[in-house]
């Protein structure tokens, strides 16, 4: 078949009097309606308007011009199918071979400051998603343009062969339900939030491929991303080398790298069964990875590893000197030098991220069975200012350093969570404990000597003394947590008996 007739009708107007003269200049007749025409009769392209075709004018300021059996009976129409046409001859009908048609701006327009309601209503769509619809239903004969990007390739598939490829017609009709089915799902939306009435979540991933099992070997899995996501995250990283990654390296993958991103200065994170066993902060992240590995090297083994900063061959150096072996390396670049020495390990899997980019997803989403848990996500910065000293004795400059450093990682730890900390460097992490003491005493277990003079962070507060007991009796100085306790006098009198200094910071950190 041949394209003779196409039908243009478009808010974005990008690039449609290029395009239209093309098509023009192929033999193609075009009909156009309302400010579309206007555009293009003044670019000199040939244009029908839609009343000609109708035989009607178009009325209530453009609400109706397009709902007509000459437009819809021209884009339905089975060309296969003697009985269509037939009927469509003998009531005079066109067939329309090609539609560029994108919809009123509708969520724009919604999120305009002061957009009152008409404005509102009168940016939801009528012709247009019906004239898509239609069309799409029809993709074996009508090809059908809803994204400027996609002018081009149908451009030239029309300029060779005279028609697109059925594939491509098939391409281009599920752009178009996936359009009209978002476009209708924000009028839904902006309905409900006026009515009051609840909320309606309706999620969209698309499949990135299939794992070769979940969790453990005898579970399935398959991966999924948010299409409109852009953030710096585990989802957008580029494999530059080694196997895909596996379900539990994702996970871990993830823990790692939204870690690493809540330090400013130069940060190496380690990440083991989704909670860091080593996270360290210096002037240069040759100095951090070093530290942050030495913070456990033996949990370190077989772990995933994040930076923020480029990884350097000084790095490789260090992996090699200290028979380091890791799943994992995410980081915003790499050198030459060290990526070609990284890929001579077959099994290391090599992300790159870029430069970090703020978050924009600001949403947490935890799946139960049968629904959906969703929660904001905590963004807030602790800092001195948001810190209350509860004892006698006041921490030093070092000490807050310190504390504010182990909170952001104890952010990141399986509940109950508690990370001792000294040098801005993780000394002991313990995590996931259902008692409070058992996750200090893992901790300070880790920690051995180190918790001499170390602070540490607890992700809720202590509801007997016997966790702060536990502390001093490692040696640990200081303790950050969030108060709140109906026993919070009898805590903060027995950290002044031990001579430790406390301060509340007024924020939970669970992680379930």
């Amino acid at each position: 078949m041949t394209i003779k007739r196409a039908l243009i009708s478009v808010s974005d107007k990008t690039g449609i009097e290029e395009v239209a003269k093309k098509l023009s200049d192929l033999g193609v007749k075009i009909i156009s309606t309302g400010g579309t025409s206007k555009v293009l009769k003044d670019a000199g392209v040939p244009v029908v308007d839609v009343s000609e075709v109708t035989g009607f004018p178009e009325i209530m300021e453009g609400r109706v011009k397009t709902l007509h059996p000459n437009v819809h009976g021209g884009l339905l129409a089975v060309r296969d199918s003697d009985e269509h046409m037939k009927e469509a001859s003998d009531n005079e009908i066109e067939m329309i071979d090609l539609v560029i048609v994108n919809l009123y701006p509708f969520t724009e327009t919604v999120a305009k400051e002061g957009v009152t309601e008409d404005e509102v209503i009168e940016n939801i769509d009528i012709g247009g998603p019906s004239m898509l619809r239609s069309a799409a239903k029809n993709y074996k004969y009508v090809t059908v343009v809803t994204d400027p990007a996609d002018y081009e390739k149908v451009l030239t598939e029309i300029s060779t062969n005279g028609d697109t490829s059925l594939e491509t017609r098939r391409v281009l009709a599920r752009k178009v339900f996936s359009l009209t089915y978002n476009y209708d799902e924000a009028i839904n939306k902006y309905f409900r939030e006026i009515t009051g009435e609840p909320e309606l979540l309706d999620l969209h991933y698309e499949k990135v491929r299939s794992l070769r099992y979940g969790e453990n070997p005898t579970q399935k899995a398959a991966f999924f991303r948010n299409p409109e996501n852009g953030d710096s995250n585990i989802t957008n990283a580029e494999v530059l080398h080694g196997k895909e990654l596996s379900f539990n390296n994702i996970v871990d993958g993830d823990s790692a790298l939204e870690l690493v991103k809540e330090f400013g200065e130069p940060t190496a994170v380690f990440v083991k069964h989704n909670n860091p066993c080593g996270v360290a902060t210096r002037s240069s992240i040759e100095e951090a990875f070093v530290a942050a590995h030495k913070a456990d090297p033996l949990s370190a083994f077989g772990c995933v590893v994040a930076l923020n900063r480029e990884f350097t061959a000084d790095m490789v150096d260090y992996m090699k000197e200290s028979k380091m072996f890791m799943e994992i390396i995410i980081a915003p670049s790499y050198t030459d030098e060290a990526l070609k020495r990284l890929m001579t390990r077959k099994n290391l899997r090599i992300l790159r991220i870029g430069d970090f980019k703020i978050d924009l997803m600001k949403t947490d989403i935890k799946k139960v069975t049968g629904g959906l848990l969703i929660q904001t996500k905590d963004t807030h910065e602790l800092t001195p200012e948001d810190l209350k000293v509860v004892t006698k004795v006041k921490p030093t400059d070092e000490q807050i350093a310190d504390m504010l450093f182990a909170t952001k990682v104890v952010k990141r730890v399986v509940s109950n969570s508690v990370v001792m900390a000294k040098g801005l460097t993780t000394v002991g992490v313990g995590a996931g404990q259902m008692s409070r003491v058992d996750s200090v005493f893992i901790a300070g277990h880790k920690a051995g000597d180190r918790a001499q003079g170390a602070v540490m962070s607890s992700d809720a507060f202590f509801p007997f003394p016997d966790g702060v007991e536990q502390a001093a009796s490692y040696g640990v100085k200081a303790i950050i947590h969030p108060g709140g306790s109906i026993r919070d006098d009898e805590v903060i009198a027995r950290a002044d008996e031990l001579g430790i200094a406390m301060v509340f910071s007024g924020r939970r950190y669970f992680k379930h």
